[in-house]
Formats: structure tokens, C-alpha cells, sequence
């Protein structure tokens, strides 16, 4: 099964289901002290394209190999810790200030799946595209500035679709969320005010209204509390 699975994945390398190839890889991150370590960026290759923990400490990435190192950068540390993950699936992980750690392997993470996962690439997920680099696009508009940036996001005008047209008898947009709370569109957000935006291809969260995915944006202001 593991083979058959392995030349699937190999054949749809170039396919637009190419998603269907992820895997999640569940983390927490922890203080010495056991007290989460909130709003920390988790990466693998890419410092734009990264994964933020919760207010819990928690965090999802998709397509992380047995031989990557996460790569997370703190507020209270100017370089990143090196977490390498050794073939785990999910680790929690103590986080010292003066840039030790420890880490270990934590099966019921593993079983969470998906649950974690705030897409970066599909946020992909992870989850998240930083303001910093919306704005690099020269884009006045957020819609406009997110085309190309994530994988499976197809933007025309108006039209966004994340998963791929599902009916010509059916929407297949995604939720628009800014700060938490469900809007019709994005014409209100100033690119300017934006930390971050995460891209989910499901949004379980928000029941069947999520079967389309959704894409979160979170506000500076929002994001410092």
C-alpha cells in the first residue's frame, strides 16, 4: 500500500491534485515553564511561507520529509531555533530563551491529522502569507496581491476558488474571514493593516459553510493582542 501510494504521488507531482499528497505534521510548542508559546512562526524552507502557533502553542504544516529541520522564530529571539524533526510526525516541543530545547514524539498529535493544519502552500497551510510580503507585490488589493502566491488559489476578477470547481449549479467560493469574523468580501481591507493571511482548502471550523475552504485575515491590531 505504502508503494502504491508513493507512485500515486509520484504521477500527480504535476497534477492539480497535487494536495491530495499532504500529509500534516501536528507540533506544540511550550515554554520550560509548560506555558504555551503563543504567535511563534514555524517553517521549513521559506520564512514567508510558515505556520503560526495558537494560543495554545499549537501548530500544523503539511509535506514535512523525516530528514527536514523546522525552523521557528519567537518574539523573544532574533534567530530561529533548529528543530530537526527525525522522522517524527508530530513533536512538542520545550523552547529555552537562551535557544535550547527539548523535544518528543507525541502519538495523540499524530491522530489529531489535519485538525492542526493552517495551510501555508495551500496556507498550504499552513498556514500563512506575512502582510510584509502581500505588499512587496506592489498590489493596492488583496485578492489581487494573493494570485500566485499559494498553490491551488486560482483568482479571476472577482471568482476565487481554492479547491477546484466542485458544479457549474454551485458556488465554489471560499469563506472570506477577517479577524475572526465572517465578511462578504475584502473590500474594506486596507493591505497596509494586514500581518498575515491564511489560506485553508477545509474549513471544518465553519461547518458546511467551509466546504470551500477559506481565507483568514488577520489584522496588526488583531494579531498583538
Amino acid at each position: 500500500m505504502t508503494k502504491l501510494k508513493s507512485i500515486l504521488c509520484a504521477a500527480l507531482i504535476l497534477s492539480p491534485f497535487i494536495g491530495m499528497c499532504d500529509e500534516p505534521f501536528n507540533g506544540l510548542l511550550l515554554n520550560t515553564d509548560g506555558d504555551p508559546v503563543k504567535n511563534a512562526r514555524v517553517y521549513v524552507t521559506s520564512p514567508e511561507r510558515y505556520a503560526r502557533t495558537d494560543k495554545n502553542g499549537k501548530f500544523g504544516l503539511t509535506n514535512v520529509t523525516a530528514t527536514d529541520t523546522l525552523k521557528i522564530i519567537t518574539k523573544k529571539r532574533k534567530d530561529p531555533y533548529l528543530i530537526p524533526v527525525d522522522g517524527s510526525k508530530g513533536l512538542k516541543i520545550y523552547l529555552a530563551d537562551e535557544g535550547g530545547f527539548k523535544k518528543s514524539t507525541d502519538d495523540e498529535m499524530v491522530a489529531t491529522g489535519y485538525n492542526w493544519v493552517k495551510r501555508r502552500e495551500s496556507t498550504g497551510a499552513s498556514s500563512g502569507i506575512s502582510g510584509e510580503e502581500l505588499r512587496r507585490t506592489g498590489k493596492h488589493d488583496l485578492l489581487s496581491a494573493l494570485q500566485g502566491k499559494v498553490a491551488g488559489l486560482y483568482i479571476s476578477g472577482r471568482n476565487v476558488n481554492i479547491r477546484g470547481t466542485k458544479s457549474i449549479n454551485m458556488s465554489s467560493t471560499p469563506l472570506f474571514v477577517v479577524d475572526g469574523l465572517i465578511v462578504d468580501s475584502f473590500d474594506g481591507v486596507s493591505i497596509y493593516d494586514i500581518d498575515h493571511v491564511e489560506v485553508l482548502k477545509d474549513a471544518p471550523l465553519y461547518g458546511v459553510n467551509g466546504a470551500n475552504g477559506a481565507i483568514l485575515v488577520y489584522t496588526i491590531g488583531y494579531s498583538k493582542r
